[in-house]
């Protein structure tokens, strides 16, 4: 089911923001400021494959670790309520106490290939505020305890074993795990943004929501305005990436509030994904996993 959520354009982030700027979303937007042109699409997004194709940032994404999957991870009893897992997603999660700091400093990233990285692990508080730091009234949940284990995580290498902050939750016999190690950095990607008045209607991919379990289609979280029919979203195969471009439709002219809408759009692909990069036409970079 498509989910839909409003954001502000004064609080949404920045590559949003910046989307929006470049397809002409705002008070005085029109139909001919949201025009699309498909070839002009579908050339930018050859563009970023053939860039992607042997830079130092493709070599980068086959031999560092860049998570995709989510790195907060919900105990696998999963939920005990409703009120529960909304406390989780809206990081209504306190403390019972301190929590220790550590003196591991490193961590060791093991793939199913054999492969292996050595990468800096957080501190416990530092892995707790990274899903922990509202204290709204209303449901919550709360941390007692916490100690270093491990977890499974989908990398930009296939699925790897990563060290993992086990945090123990009031009432539950399983824990909320957190990555404990940091991702590789990634080189700049090999092109630019797309420059204003050049982007031919070309929208944000805002962030991979999932794969199916065979690979061959993908659920994205794709931008528009509050003044059109929604998000299209295409693809753009190559044996190294899979390129999306976005565009919206409908859209309609006259006043429109400044606001960047999120909907899921379900992408079919010709071949699984398998260890593809997917990356954005817009931005030339890889598309963020939700989480």
């Amino acid at each position: 089911m498509n989910t839909q959520v409003n954001r502000l354009a004064g609080l949404v982030l920045v590559p949003l923001l910046g989307a929006c700027l470049l397809a002409g979303c705002g008070d005085e937007q029109s139909a001919g400021d949201a025009r699309t042109d498909s070839k002009s699409q579908e050339k930018r997004a050859r563009e970023v494959a053939d860039a992607w194709h042997g830079s130092a940032v493709a070599v980068a994404w086959s031999r560092g670790y860049y998570p995709l999957g989510d790195t907060t991870q919900p105990p696998e009893s999963g939920w005990h309520s409703d009120a529960d897992k909304r406390a989780f997603e809206s990081g209504t999660i306190v403390r019972s106490g301190r929590l220790p700091t550590t003196a591991v400093t490193q961590g060791t990233v093991e793939w199913r290939s054999g492969s292996t990285l050595n990468r800096p692990v957080v501190d416990p508080n530092r892995a707790y505020q990274s899903f922990g730091h509202y204290s709204s009234k209303g449901p919550r949940l709360t941390v007692t305890g916490v100690k270093l284990g491990e977890t499974t995580i989908a990398t930009s290498r296939g699925t790897a074993t990563v060290p993992a902050w086990l945090f123990s939750l009031d009432g539950y016999d399983s824990p909320l795990k957190q990555v404990a190690v940091t991702p590789s950095k990634l080189p700049e990607p090999p092109t630019v943004r797309a420059p204003r008045g050049s982007t031919d209607g070309l929208w944000s991919v805002a962030e991979l929501a999932g794969t199916a379990a065979d690979g061959r289609s993908l659920t994205v979280r794709a931008t528009h305005g509050a003044c059109d029919d929604g998000p299209v979203v295409n693809v753009l195969e190559t044996d190294e990436s899979v390129v999306l471009y976005a565009s919206v439709t409908g859209a309609r002219s006259g006043a429109c509030t400044a606001q960047i809408i999120e909907q899921d759009v379900k992408v079919e692909l010709r071949q699984p994904l398998a260890d593809r990069v997917v990356l954005d036409a817009l931005t030339a970079q890889p598309v963020p996993s939700g989480g």
